[in-house]
């Protein structure tokens, strides 16, 4: 059940449940989506915070060597797009932010019942092919 492509779930909540996810992961409120969580093997990644993390670490060690540095900075400055990415969580399988097509399968038909509104809003899914990759531009590249 291989496409020979890696493949991430995303999960996008709303403001009051994504500060609860990246404030306090083990509050009550999130209880069924980390059971579920649990039994993968997966954990949450806040996408602004993984981003935030990125133009930290491109600071502290040069620029030269991380090739989207200019387009994440931009991107967490923005008050709008910083919003946006606050809300938007990457699913982490045994820590790897990309895992096989059979993993993603059964995390996602797992996850499907907490699209409520509520607790989760909604799940993206994405792969490793670079046809799919958002281009990023010319003079935000590195």
């Amino acid at each position: 059940m291989s496409d020979g492509l890696a493949h991430q779930i995303r999960l996008y909540m709303s403001d009051a449940m994504a500060e609860t996810a990246r404030s306090d992961p083990d509050s009550p409120a999130l209880s069924p989506l980390q059971d579920v969580l649990r039994v993968h093997r997966a954990t949450l990644k806040c996408q602004y915070d993984a981003f935030a993390e990125y133009v930290a670490e491109a600071e502290a060690q040069g620029v030269e060597g991380f090739p989207l540095y200019r387009w994440t900075k931009v991107t967490i400055e923005d008050p709008e797009k910083a919003a946006k990415h606050r809300k938007a969580f990457a699913i982490r399988v045994d820590d790897c932010e990309v895992y096989a097509k059979d993993v993603a399968n059964a995390l996602e038909a797992a996850l499907l019942p907490l699209i409520d509104g509520t607790l989760v809003t909604r799940m993206s899914r994405h792969d490793t092919n670079p046809a799919n990759a958002i281009p990023v531009p010319e003079n935000l590249r590195a």
